[in-house]
């Protein structure tokens, strides 16, 4: 039997951006982490193309906000652009709202970029230990009263080593083996193909240079840019034939008849495209986030970015429950809250894919109508519609976690309407000197008042608590009266608000420190 050699406060297993995430922010609270990979390194593949204006202002939290952008791609990349073929004219294109040019709910931008510029960024951003090569093979079930004990893999040397942990928390992916393993059941619409992704060099300038775009939809296959200095990546559903394929040809022929552009191929990936939403998202001290949860299709770039929300909202509360000013209760609403968005999420990725095969049938039906097909289509949603900024910056979280006060926000569905209801995220106003309101917020819990002075005191430590000034300005937007204040937790939501002034008895404390009934 191996002996335990080590002992952390949270394991994360799964090194992907949501994992690193996890790892950033808990090392931020003041966790002590250990993450474990089973791949040898950071994924080579592109994978995820965006980064929304919710990820960005968590990733401006942590201080790399600047160094994503910095090596993405400029803002009119954030365009799709439909066509027949990539040597074709556009016949329809719509912006990505939120990367192609600021909003004024957000003090960001997001970007588009590839995976695998953003891993490297994520893995820098903190110092606890990373073992790569490293695989879960024991039951993570094998819960004590205080912890869980996981045994692990070398996948190079077979050596085996056992973990104890106060929790674990699952990032490893839409085939989790933590989730399979626990026997958490999936509902959704399940997998939905097969896709590969080819990625390869080529010089593709001639037809996108003066027209750019993070993605080009062509009737065969979809066609991404990869990186601002070159790089190229095609999507499409993988052949019977795949084992054998002539990629570069098939590359080739995609690109449009006649071309003499021959496709360096690099890389090959084989993938399913899945559809669904764990049964649960929790076991006793193993918690589940990003794609063990919930897989989304690609369409919209909603599935990372979502995972990335989720352990925003799980990490604080572990710190909280493992710091001992929180009571363990908190981690029910992790899933509480975060479910509802997982559905939500997948319903609107869903309507997205229906969307986007909309346009490809809209187009062979002008085409198969003869004659000289309309240079231009018109696309089957609005920009708001597509944009999903309701459901970015939108998502109102309904848990004990949350105090309310008799108001209900509005459902933002794909359009987004900021308020300062408890359950929201803190709405974005601008400050002097370039700041946010989303600036000021502290790494704990923030009490943002006109009138400070009256609500300093109300908490004493070890409660995480920092008043902050709110300009009259901005007090009667938050619906807040002059001795009024709003309780934003460490994830950015409102907690609670008090529009008159300091609660009487433990009302504040409560809300500080764990599961709250209004």
């Amino acid at each position: 039997m191996p002996v335990a050699d080590t002992e952390v406060a949270v394991l994360i297993v799964g090194g992907g951006p949501v994992g690193l995430t996890a790892r950033a922010l808990l090392e931020r609270w003041g966790v002590r982490t250990l993450l474990v990979e089973k791949h040898g390194e950071l994924s080579p593949f592109p994978r995820s193309r965006l980064i929304n204006v919710r990820s960005m202002e968590i990733f401006r939290g942590l201080g790399i906000a600047d160094t994503i952008t910095a090596r993405a791609f400029a803002p009119e990349y954030g365009r799709i652009r439909f066509r027949d073929t990539l040597q074709d004219p556009d016949f329809a294109t719509a912006p990505m709202i939120g990367i192609n040019a600021p909003v004024p709910e957000s003090p960001v931008t997001g970007v588009a970029t590839s995976q695998d510029r953003l891993e490297p960024v994520l893995l820098s951003a903190a110092d606890a230990p990373v073992r790569f090569g490293a695989e879960l093979v024991g039951p993570a079930e094998a819960e004590e009263a205080d912890g869980v004990v996981a045994l692990l893999a070398d996948r190079a040397g077979g050596g085996r080593t056992r973990v104890r942990a106060r929790y674990v928390l699952a990032a490893d992916g839409a085939n989790s083996t933590v989730r399979q393993r626990l026997g958490i059941g999936t509902a959704g619409p399940g997998p939905m193909g097969g896709f590969t992704t080819v990625v390869f060099d080529a010089d593709l300038s001639r037809w996108c240079a003066r027209q750019p775009a993070g993605v080009y939809f062509t009737a065969h296959g979809l066609f991404a840019p990869l990186y601002p200095e070159g790089g190229w990546a095609w999507f499409a559903p993988t052949p019977d034939d795949a084992e054998h394929a002539d990629w570069p040809g098939r590359v080739s022929r995609a690109l449009g008849t006649g071309t003499v552009v021959r496709a360096d191929v690099l890389r090959v990936q084989h993938w399913t495209m899945n559809a669904f939403v764990a049964d649960r998202f929790r076991h006793g001290r193993i918690l589940l986030a990003g794609d063990a949860t919930h897989a989304i299709p690609i369409v919209g770039g909603l599935g990372m970015n979502t995972g990335v929300a989720d352990v925003h909202n799980l990490c604080w509360k572990l710190a909280g429950v493992l710091q001992g000013w929180a009571d363990p209760g908190l981690l029910d609403t992790y899933e509480e809250e975060r479910r509802p968005v997982a559905h939500r999420t997948l319903r609107q990725a869903v309507a997205n894919t229906q969307l986007m095969l909309q346009v490809q049938q809209r187009r062979r039906e002008q085409l198969r109508a003869g004659g000289s097909a309309p240079e231009r289509l018109e696309l089957p949603w609005s920009e708001r519609y597509f944009a999903q900024l309701g459901l970015v910056l939108g998502v109102t979280y309904r848990s004990a976690a949350v105090r309310t006060d008799g108001g209900t926000p509005p459902d933002s569905g794909t359009d987004y309407v900021p308020t300062a209801e408890p359950g929201r995220r803190m709405p974005h106003f601008p400050l002097a000197h370039h700041r946010s309101t989303l600036d000021v917020l502290g790494t704990w819990f923030t009490l943002l008042t006109p009138d400070p002075a009256r609500w300093e005191g109300q908490s004493t430590a070890p409660w995480p608590l920092r008043v902050e000034p709110l300009p009259h300005e901005h007090a009667d937007a938050c619906g807040l009266g002059p001795h009024g204040a709003l309780l934003v937790r460490p994830d950015g939501h409102i907690a609670a608000r008090w529009r008159g002034g300091p609660p009487d008895g433990s009302a504040l404390r409560t809300a500080l420190t764990g599961p709250a009934s209004p």
